[in-house]
């Protein structure tokens, strides 16, 4: 049995309203997606923006895989979000609106092998409203 990979953002639902969740997958190379499977990712600082009509993650940190060679990827690139067509003209509408970005909030492997993200439609909080939160 393979132990399960769930690495969450946990600064998002303190700094976010999460409005929407999608799941979407990610096109990774093979020594990313062995990386992940190590637990040696981190989601705290990405953020996802789209050039053109796609949807890429950036900033999200994918440490070098140990056992890799010279192929091994750069832990920081920009990865593509895989979404139908339907789901990405309705965020790039709702991200054209004043105040929405969307953030990754966790990262898992499913139960066929493949590396999913869920992502969140979210409106950023106001200083009082963190304070409110941590109450």
């Amino acid at each position: 049995m393979e132990k399960s990979v769930n690495i969450r953002n946990k600064r998002a639902s303190h700094e976010y309203y999460l409005v929407q969740e999608i799941t979407a997958g990610i096109m990774l190379t093979g020594t990313e997606i062995k990386s992940i499977r190590d637990g040696t990712a981190s989601i705290a600082d990405a953020y996802c923006s789209f050039t053109g009509v796609e949807l890429f993650v950036r900033n999200m940190h994918i440490a070098e895989y140990t056992m890799g060679t010279h192929y091994n990827h750069e832990p920081k690139r920009d990865r593509k979000l895989l979404l139908t067509s339907r789901e990405l003209k309705k965020l790039a509408v709702k991200v054209k609106e004043r105040g929405f970005t969307i953030i990754p909030v966790l990262l898992f492997i499913n139960e066929t092998g493949l590396a999913k993200l869920n992502i969140a439609l979210a409106r950023g909080k106001h200083a009082y409203d963190k304070r409110e939160s941590l109450k």
